[in-house]
């Protein structure tokens, strides 16, 4: 059975995960960016959010880290699961 980092490894190499790089580290992740409707419907946000594997970075609230030549900074972070794999809502940085 294949462990996480290596499901991880397997999506880098077919091109499916974005490299983000945070204090000089760069790792594979599984970027979003889906647009949200807010104000119950008048307007339109985007949600930008990550998933990788626990191991392989440790983020916190307010560290900041560069996605496709973008800068963001993390909101929030979760586990998910068993611990294994992290979840960061972020804001993007202007």
């Amino acid at each position: 059975m294949a462990t996480l980092e290596e499901l991880y490894d397997a999506a880098a190499h077919a091109g499916l995960l974005t490299a983000a790089e945070c204090a000089g580290v760069v790792v594979w992740v599984d970027f979003r960016a889906p647009d949200e409707d807010v104000l119950d419907g008048l307007g339109v946000s985007r949600g930008y959010t990550i998933r990788y594997p626990a191991q392989r970075l440790a983020l916190a609230t307010g560290d900041e880290l560069t996605i496709q030549g973008q800068r963001y900074r993390v909101r929030e972070v979760r586990q998910v699961g068993d611990g294994s794999e992290c979840r960061a809502t972020l804001t993007r940085i202007t």
